[in-house]
């Protein structure tokens, strides 16, 4: 699969190991930057096609926003844990629910821009109706130096999943999917404003800091074959 993604936001906050932990199933880690666990909210807009064919608009052009985590797979390697994930074509959310068997969740959702000023709204609708979030982002200039938290929070090539429910039962519950993209371009970004409920929706307390944000304009990103995850 080859996707493209456009206008996103990295709005990250820390939280103690226990909080995040807790959400994990048994198997994954925690994965930690300077002894703090790490939450990010992730807006954006999502072009995917098959390799070798064009996008269908009204298919395969939709926005997102998805709530992840940082952790260890039970082979020790870096990955993304993902929280819920929101968008706004029932069809990528159902296939993704049974396919990938990962928490995605059908929105309302809209991101409009006015000059360097992103706002990225919507409010989920299916399964789990209520949760919403309304987000106004400022957007900077180039970020020369990426520093280390930037890049722990961005430079991420691989995400786990559930094992899917087609594949034979493994001692190892799961499957970890790498991806392939340029460097993230990025820029400074300030959160004006950050009303949402999708942290309370997955389980998390409510943040005790301002969060770190970054922009991106995009990149494009290629999708390996799921591949079962093994023991360290």
């Amino acid at each position: 699969m080859v996707q493209r993604w456009d206008d996103l936001a990295f709005i990250s906050w820390p939280y103690a190991a226990a909080d995040v932990e807790r959400l994990l199933p048994p198997g994954l880690e925690v994965d930690t930057f300077d002894g703090a666990a790490w939450v990010s909210l992730v807006p954006f807009r999502l072009t995917a096609r098959p390799p070798g064919m064009p996008a269908v608009p009204w298919a395969s052009r939709f926005s997102e926003v998805n709530v992840r985590t940082y952790v260890r797979d039970p082979g020790g390697r870096r990955a993304i844990w993902f929280l819920s994930l929101d968008a706004s074509r029932l069809g990528a959310v159902l296939a993704a629910r049974r396919s990938y068997r990962l928490p995605y969740m059908w929105a309302r959702t809209t991101i409009d821009r006015s000059g360097g000023m992103l706002r990225y709204a919507g409010r989920r609708r299916w399964p789990e109706a209520g949760a919403a979030w309304d987000l106004a982002v400022d957007v900077g200039g180039d970020i020369e130096r990426v520093d280390d938290l930037h890049r722990f929070l961005t430079a991420r090539w691989r995400l786990v999943s559930p094992r899917p429910l087609e594949l034979p039962a493994r001692s190892i519950g799961f499957v970890t999917t790498t991806v392939d993209h340029p460097p993230w371009p990025l820029r400074h970004a300030r959160l004006v404003e950050g009303r949402e409920t999708l942290l309370a929706a997955a389980g998390l307390p409510g943040p005790n800091e301002a969060p770190v944000t970054a922009f991106s304009p995009g990149v494009t990103v290629r999708f390996a074959r799921r591949e079962p995850v093994g023991r360290r």
